[in-house]
């Protein structure tokens, strides 16, 4: 049997698989994104064979999918997975694994690896044994290491076994629709793009705030916080792509690089500075959530002020805020425009990355009627709000899969942006211990500890709303 391209997902009967992979994947097999003569290999412990997986997975497809389910393409799509059970800690059985591959022709594989980086190794140890798997993609997920020295072994070990170019570590954030948007709107616009420097913004902010607290993830949180949880990935990611300068070609090599520009251009942090550079704080009632320590200092909530040193961006401060159990949930990036006067709103530019997706664009009018005041008014655009634009736009990891498969890197974080971006919080990490500083708790249902805000009065500025 002639198989075209090999999909073998490590950790298959895990939440990610079943809510976002299965429902992606089924996605893509319906708008014909899968290559013809694909096949998907479920790799877990449990005792299934592939019809009792296959109805387990339909239930979830049913549930997440984008698209309409019907019984009819289901019926379809499953005939491509097949569920192989092993141990991924026991080596034997990836010889067992290297056989069952071997019965088909396989012209390409990709292996997603939906498990604890704890099993990244360990997995690259075993495929090893697998004819063919070095030459193989590989998708890996956040967290890419506990920290800057596990993340540099993790890296090693995984390029000896695939090679740097071979490597997909995804981060789906970049994956959703708004964040892609992010260099459309900035640079088709002349209005925007001739105004997208420090003469003009006063500031940049970006917010991801979350209702929810740690639920199930206790344990894995206390030993990260918000700053790596959020900000060392997902957060600097993003104000990569809003401070970069514009790619001569837009290419994953030169995008790359111009994100990497960015993050080395970030102001490092001291001793003498690292009070107005980051707050922490912690909700009420975390340390007795399950598997947190009762005398947990993890923060929960990471605000900072960041300045970029370069031409474009030199004096404007970029302001990053994530947190959970704060009673909202947004993601956004707000571009706070220099006043024309002092007694006016400034003009802002909102990008709504979810739930809602869209734009606000605040700007001011004179009042309507026989006055000269100045007041502001808004545009606002809502992109999933309109059912045919759901339709049509792809979820995060339906993307990010299908531009694995196509070899484009564009939009995947690459080792040395990871290797700024853990030590540049790691520093700061260390200066915050150092100056004893103190991580503030804040009551639940609120957007954070009132030191937060109190951390840019003393700038002249304000959150967003």
């Amino acid at each position: 049997m002639k198989i075209h391209t090999n999909i073998t997902i490590f950790g298959g009967t895990g939440d990610l698989t079943f809510r976002k992979l299965l429902p992606a994947l089924y996605t893509m097999y319906l708008t014909k994104k899968l290559p013809k003569d694909s096949r998907i290999v479920i790799i877990g412990r449990r005792d299934y064979d592939s019809d009792s997986y296959r109805l387990l997975a339909e239930e979830w497809v049913d549930k997440f999918t984008r698209l309409p389910y019907t019984k009819e393409d289901f019926s379809k799509f499953s005939k491509l997975l097949a569920y192989f059970r092993m141990d991924l800690s026991n080596q034997q059985d990836y010889q067992r694994l290297n056989e069952y591959f071997s019965q088909d022709d396989i012209t390409s594989h990709i292996f997603y690896l939906a498990v604890a980086p704890r099993f990244f190794t360990v997995i690259a140890d075993g495929l090893e044994t697998v004819c063919g798997a070095c030459h193989g993609k590989v998708i890996i997920e956040k967290p890419f290491g506990e920290n800057l020295e596990a993340a540099e072994k993790l890296n090693q070990q995984l390029e000896r076994h695939f090679g740097s170019e071979q490597i997909y570590r995804i981060d789906h954030y970049l994956g959703k629709e708004m964040v892609r948007n992010i260099q459309a709107i900035r640079f088709t616009n002349p209005i925007f793009t001739d105004v997208w420097n420090s003469r003009y913004i006063e500031s940049v902010q970006i917010s991801a705030l979350e209702d929810v607290g740690v639920e199930t993830r206790g344990g894995y949180y206390d030993a990260s916080g918000a700053l790596k949880d959020m900000v060392q990935n997902h957060l600097f990611q993003i104000l990569s792509i809003v401070a970069m300068e514009r790619p001569e070609v837009f290419n994953s090599t030169q995008m790359h690089q111009e994100q990497l520009n960015v993050l080395r251009s970030l102001r490092p942090a001291s001793e003498a500075s690292i009070e107005d550079t980051l707050v922490l704080g912690q909700y009420e009632g975390y340390r007795e959530e399950p598997l947190v320590s009762p005398d947990s200092s993890t923060e929960t909530f990471a605000g900072l002020r960041l300045f970029i040193d370069n031409e474009r961006w030199s004096g404007t401060p970029f302001y990053i805020r994530t947190g959970k159990k704060t009673g909202t949930r947004q993601m956004e990036v707000s571009i706070v425009f220099r006043r024309s006067m002092p007694e006016v709103e400034p003009d802002i530019l909102t990008i709504k990355i979810q739930p809602t997706e869209g734009v606000y664009l605040q700007f001011n009018i004179k009042r309507p009627g026989d006055t000269e005041e100045i007041i502001p008014t808004k545009m606002d655009f809502c992109q999933n709000c309109n059912i045919i634009h759901q339709l049509n736009t792809p979820e995060a990891y339906e993307r990010l899969l299908t531009a694995c498969i196509a070899g484009e890197r564009s939009w995947f974080s690459q080792w040395d942006q990871i290797e700024i971006s853990w030590n540049y919080i790691e520093q700061l990490k260390q200066l915050f211990k150092e100056k004893n500083l103190p991580v503030y708790p804040y009551a639940q249902g609120i957007h954070g500890p009132k030191e937060a805000e109190e951390f840019l009065e003393k700038a002249g500025h304000r959150w967003i709303e």
